[in-house]
């Protein structure tokens, strides 16, 4: 269980609703991860409960069937989501795909969507990347051209979260390719609209319980009004959403590398060697003062971050620095944490084989550690 005790970024409020979480994930998820990792897909049953306890999209208003609450309370089900070892999708939906819809959408689209949001009847996701363009979002090549009313929707999008289970998706595309970054849109696509086609749920080195696809379109035709916000300021839109984003990510990256600190401690005190437990050997203590140490650090940035995003005060630059710093400190400590397993560490019936290997991806998405450096570095 994480230690709450130096927390410095919630009250009593967030304290109560953290309770809520983990009883809901103590009956929902934790008896379910390995099927969930097995079968390569979070069922929808989990989606609902969350929903029915008020654990997903907090933030939205309760005109639109929310709690209309802080992204603390966002923040903690990311971390206790992380700490009990899951990858679930529904930390996209809530602080990412609600803020765009609030955000941007119509009033049409509110009421649409984000009632059967936060009751998880209806799942999203966001097609950014594309088979030939990563970071580079500029250069992506799918379009949206305009037939009369409509939208004609062409390309294809891969490492899509939710791919499998989303109802919904805010599909990045060029309404002017001659334009650049600023003939980008976003474009909401229902995916029982014809064209729109699941690829193959795709096989990961880790998050093997996250639904990731390819998504294809081909002519998909979707009305104009579909238009999330204005045409041609998809690009904007993106970059004004990172902050929350990348804020998300750390938030995550923290829970999971305390959970791999645990499960070394937790080992190394009952594993014997040499007649002496691991633990007893200074070698494993040295380096696991040193993982105390720095996750020490890591909370007190977290906490920092996150009260500064509370205020409206959080930058791209530092939300960046929190998500490279993050992301880096969770490979470190889950790399640890299977050595101090030993053999053992290498068998996916201990949870840290899965930490070690969910967390490789988190210096990926969301921006690569290179990205994140770029960004900082243009801030200074």
């Amino acid at each position: 269980m994480l230690d709450l005790s130096a927390r410095t970024a919630f009250n009593e409020d967030h304290a109560m609703f953290r309770d809520t979480v983990r009883k809901v994930f103590e009956r929902e998820l934790i008896p379910n991860l390995p099927r969930f990792e097995q079968e390569g897909i979070v069922d929808r049953k989990f989606w609902l409960a969350c929903g029915e306890a008020g654990l997903l999209c907090p933030t939205v208003k309760e005109e639109y069937g929310g709690l209309g609450l802080d992204f603390g309370y966002n923040c903690v089900v990311d971390e206790e989501l992380a700490y009990a070892g899951s990858v679930a999708g529904i930390t996209l939906q809530s602080d990412i795909v609600a803020d765009y819809i609030e955000a941007y959408g119509s009033e049409e689209h509110k009421r649409k969507y984000l009632p059967r949001m936060v009751s998880g009847e209806v799942i999203t996701a966001i097609a950014m990347t594309e088979p030939g363009t990563g970071s580079d979002l500029q250069a992506i090549r799918t379009t949206a051209r305009k037939d009369g009313n409509h939208y004609v929707i062409n390309g294809s999008k891969t490492y899509i979260t939710n791919g499998q289970n989303a109802d919904v998706c805010i599909v990045v595309a060029k309404t002017d390719p001659d334009l650049g970054a600023k003939g980008i849109s976003l474009i909401l696509v229902d995916s029982d609209t014809p064209g729109y086609q699941r690829g193959r749920n795709l096989d990961k080195v880790g998050q093997h319980q996250a639904d990731t696809s390819e998504l294809f379109f081909e002519d998909v035709r979707v009305p104009i009004t579909n238009c999330l916000g204005e045409e041609g300021k998809g690009f904007s839109y993106l970059m004004t959403q990172l902050p929350q984003e990348r804020l998300s990510i750390a938030v995550s990256c923290q829970g999971a590398a305390q959970r791999a600190f645990d499960e070394a401690v937790s080992f190394t005190k009952e594993r014997k060697a040499f007649g002496k437990t691991v633990f007893d050997l200074q070698n494993t203590r040295f380096q696991l003062a040193q993982l105390k140490t720095e996750l020490q650090v890591g909370w007190a940035h977290l906490d920092w971050a996150i009260k500064r995003h509370l205020a409206g005060e959080l930058t791209t630059a530092e939300a960046s620095a929190s998500k490279l710093w993050h992301s880096e400190l969770q490979g470190r400590v889950c790399d640890v944490a299977l050595q101090l397993h030993g053999g053992a560490g290498y068998m996916n019936e201990y949870l840290v084989a899965q930490l070690w290997r969910d967390a490789r991806v988190t210096r990926i998405f969301g921006g690569t550690s290179e990205i994140m450096k770029e960004v900082i570095g243009r801030s200074i």
